[in-house]
């Protein structure tokens, strides 16, 4: 399956461990997100995550402490393309828009499900290398290229809708949210 895995490219290269010990940052801070529920710690991410996709990682808070960890355990630099790490923080950045939006529409639970995805895959390319960004950027050129507007603008609509049916359906028992209470709804 590698093989089939493409790569944004745009043939500048920065130092992975870097962006692995910032993916593992990034990993502590979503961590602390779900057991606080403290937005300003997504707002702190969703800013970080644009400054590094949107080609202004030089003002990256968690790129500055990186480099700083990287001097004091003496870790060498392992050259890499940067694009594929820029389209990752793109999607970081998208994915703490929604969690934002999501606690802002008082859609805990969906927000709580973006912020395990986007841990999982911090964990994922801190520990392993392992870059969803390519697997989802091969994925976009593969099917959804030519429709996205109408796919991603479905999807969201479709995710809306379900989440104000479940909020709807949980507010009815006036209890609060538990497993039990989840499938007695159901």
């Amino acid at each position: 399956m590698a093989n089939n895995i493409e790569c944004p490219v745009d043939f500048v290269t920065i130092n992975e461990n870097k962006a692995r010990v910032t993916a593992a940052l990034v990993f502590i801070l979503t961590l602390v997100y779900l057991f606080t529920s403290l937005w300003i710690i997504t707002a702190f991410l969703m800013v970080d995550f644009f400054v590094r996709g949107f080609n202004f990682a030089s003002y990256s808070v968690l790129g500055l402490i990186s480099d700083k960890l990287i001097t004091v355990f003496s870790i060498k630099q392992k050259p890499t393309d940067r694009a594929p790490k820029r389209f990752a923080a793109k999607i970081g950045f998208l994915f703490s828009v929604a969690i934002l939006l999501f606690i802002a529409l008082d859609l805990k639970n969906i927000a709580l499900i973006l912020a395990i995805v986007l841990a999982t895959f911090a964990l994922l390319e801190s520990a392993f290398g392992f870059c969803a960004g390519c697997h989802v950027y091969s994925f976009y050129n593969k099917f959804l290229k030519r429709k996205t507007r109408v796919i991603t603008g479905f999807f969201f609509l479709i995710l809306i809708i379900n989440a104000n049916l479940t909020t709807a359906q949980i507010n009815k028992t006036e209890t609060s949210f538990t497993v039990e209470n989840y499938y007695k709804v159901k």
